[in-house]
Formats: C-alpha cells, sequence, structure tokens
C-alpha cells in the first residue's frame, strides 16, 4: 500500500468553498508531508486560493464546470458524475488515480454517485456512512449508519456491525470493540421485529474481534461503556443531530451564563481552562470526517460547515483509512463472522 496516498478533494463542497478546502488541505499536508492531493472544481478560484499555500502547490487541479448543490437530488447528482467536481472525485478513485475522495456537499448526493461508481464489496448489501463521536470514556464511539439507508433489515444491521467494529480497531485501536444495537430499551423483548433478529444473528458470532453486547438506549451512547452502535441511518441520523445540538445547547447556554454578570465574568476567567477544555471536546471539528464503509473504495464525507481545521481532520481519516487498507479488514472482518457463525438449526436443515 502506498504510504503517501493521494486524496481526490471536491474543492467546492461545503459552506466555504474553496477557501476553506484548500486552507484545509495545507493544514493536513502541515501535519503530514507525505500527502498528495488532486483538487476538483473551478480551477481559477482553485489556483487563486493554491497561491496562498506553498506547501500544497504541487497539487494537481482539475477543472470542472459543474457543481453538485445541496439542492440537488441524488438521481440529479448521478446524472453529473462525470461533469461534476463531486463525481470527478470519486471516478478518480474508481480509476486509480487516487486512494481516497473527500467531500464536503450533499450527503445524499455523494452516497449515491460513490455506490453506483465504485459498487458495493461483495458480501455487502448497502454501505454505511460512519463516524465517532467524544465519549466520557477513553475511546471515541462509532457511530452508523448515519443517515445513507433509512430503512434496514436485519442482515444490513449485521453487515454494519461488522464493518463498524473493523473500523473501530482501525481508527481508533480498540483491540475487541463492544457492538451493540441503538434501541428504545436494553431489555430483549423491546425493539422492532429488525433489531430482533438483528440481535439474534449477532449473538451467533463468537470470535475474539469484537463481542456483541446487546442494546443499548441513545442517552447512554456517551458513557464511554460501548465502543460502537449500530442503526438503521433514520434513527442514526437523528441520534446524531441531537448529540450535536445538545453539544451546541450547552456551550451557547455556558456563554451566556458567563456574561449575565460581572460576577459571572469574573467566575469565567477563574473556569477558563476547564471552559476551554470542554469546547474542544465538543467541538465537531475534532470529529470531522464520516466514513462511507462497504464501498470498492474510500470515500469521506466532511461536514459542510466544517473549518479549515475541520477539513483538515477529515483528510487525516481519509489518509489513514487508506494507509491501513480499510477495504481488506472489513473483507477479512466478514469472512471471520461467516466462520465463527453457530449453526442454527435452520441452518443445519
Amino acid at each position: 500500500m502506498d504510504k503517501a496516498p493521494r486524496i481526490a478533494i471536491d474543492a467546492m463542497g461545503g459552506d466555504g468553498g474553496p477557501a476553506t478546502i484548500i486552507a484545509g488541505a495545507a493544514q493536513a499536508r502541515d501535519l503530514d508531508s507525505g500527502l498528495r492531493f488532486i483538487l476538483f472544481g473551478d480551477a481559477a478560484a482553485i489556483r487563486s486560493e493554491l497561491g496562498r499555500y506553498p506547501q500544497i502547490a504541487d497539487s494537481d487541479v482539475v477543472h470542472c464546470d459543474d457543481v453538485i448543490t445541496g439542492d440537488d437530488k441524488p438521481s440529479q447528482a448521478i446524472r453529473r458524475t462525470r461533469t461534476s467536481s463531486m463525481g470527478a472525485a470519486i471516478l478518480a478513485v474508481k480509476n486509480g488515480e487516487a486512494i481516497a475522495a473527500l467531500s464536503a456537499g450533499n450527503t445524499g448526493a455523494l452516497m449515491a454517485i460513490a455506490k453506483l461508481s465504485l459498487r458495493t464489496m461483495h458480501g455487502i448489501d448497502r454501505p454505511a456512512l460512519a463516524a465517532t463521536m467524544p465519549t466520557l470514556g477513553d475511546q471515541d464511539v462509532v457511530m452508523l449508519d448515519l443517515g445513507a439507508n433509512t430503512e434496514c433489515d436485519a442482515r444490513n444491521l449485521v453487515e454494519f456491525a461488522v464493518m463498524g467494529a473493523a473500523y473501530s480497531r482501525l481508527a481508533l485501536g480498540v483491540e475487541c470493540p463492544r457492538v451493540r444495537l441503538l434501541n428504545i430499551g436494553t431489555e430483549e423483548v423491546k425493539g422492532t421485529g429488525e433489531l430482533k433478529d438483528a440481535a439474534a444473528l449477532l449473538r451467533q458470532h463468537n470470535s475474539s474481534a469484537w463481542r456483541f453486547d446487546g442494546f443499548v438506549e441513545a442517552d447512554t451512547i456517551g458513557r464511554g461503556d460501548v465502543d460502537v452502535v449500530v442503526s438503521d441511518g433514520f434513527s442514526g441520523n437523528i441520534a446524531l443531530k441531537s448529540i450535536e445540538g445538545t453539544a451546541r445547547f450547552i456551550t451557547d447556554l455556558l456563554k451566556r451564563a458567563f456574561s449575565s454578570s460581572l460576577r459571572s465574568k469574573a467566575g469565567f476567567l477563574l473556569s477558563r481552562p476547564a471552559f476551554a477544555l470542554l469546547r474542544h471536546h465538543l467541538d465537531p471539528n475534532n470529529h470531522n470526517g464520516a466514513v462511507f464503509l462497504g464501498l470498492n473504495g474510500l470515500v469521506v464525507k466532511s461536514h459542510g460547515g466544517a473549518d479549515a481545521k475541520g477539513i483538515a481532520n477529515a483528510i487525516a481519516v481519509a489518509a489513514k483509512i487508506a494507509r491501513e487498507d480499510l477495504t481488506r479488514r472489513i473483507t477479512d472482518d466478514l469472512e471471520d463472522f461467516r466462520s465463527h457463525a453457530v449453526p442454527t438449526e435452520e441452518d443445519a436443515a
């Protein structure tokens, strides 16, 4: 595996456009001198920004006339795969010109183009969007699916569990990830039929690579006693947005409280180090970079509102999963899952 992968970047995606994307690429290069980039989009705008960052002046620039916007439907985006900056970045992965693609653009469009262009891995029915979230424990938690699939059956959830465990070991270094299904309660009798069926299938797995720990409720995800949380994309996206919204609410509430009086302002000065630590812990830019798992190629999704530091973190995620060959790890884990599954009476029949 190439230790200095070229990352294909959609320079037009996200709220900040080329200015933020290229500033983030420059920060990523500062942290990892081996990175190389192919930048897709308005060549004039890209080169104008590149002039501010000599450390990435060697980046390749590919002009694209078309930009996928947040209002574009996935079906519309697919038809513009070859002409858009988003589609061209993904095709660079398909054609072997880049080891991973990154975009901060329309999530649905990115998923649709990536799935059609790269196809799903053998043995995977649907890809899933996975990201890491901070916890009170020593490790972050991996959550998937976060919006790629609004409806999932038991097979999909089992595949998500296998892929999430592989990603947890690679991205976070967790030796034996604890996997749980997101549910409305931890009791076995609760949940949809799909959740119960998925739990039954996962309980048959007895490998030492990861373990299934049952169900988890949304309010305990951040405690640090689970490493991988699995759900359908509808529930996962709601849980993610609720967690992010609560984090912003707490931060804004503290700002308001500390500015409410002279005494409060004095208290802020005394507690500034603790407040800075809290803000760092809750800043989504520090955990930016969701990964589409289950494709024959690596695609990373950045928050649309990410700043340059967030883009740099997303690029670092892309480089890490490329260098450590995430696709091969998922393939190996799928084979391990099938070989260690306990046969049922139905299988024997």
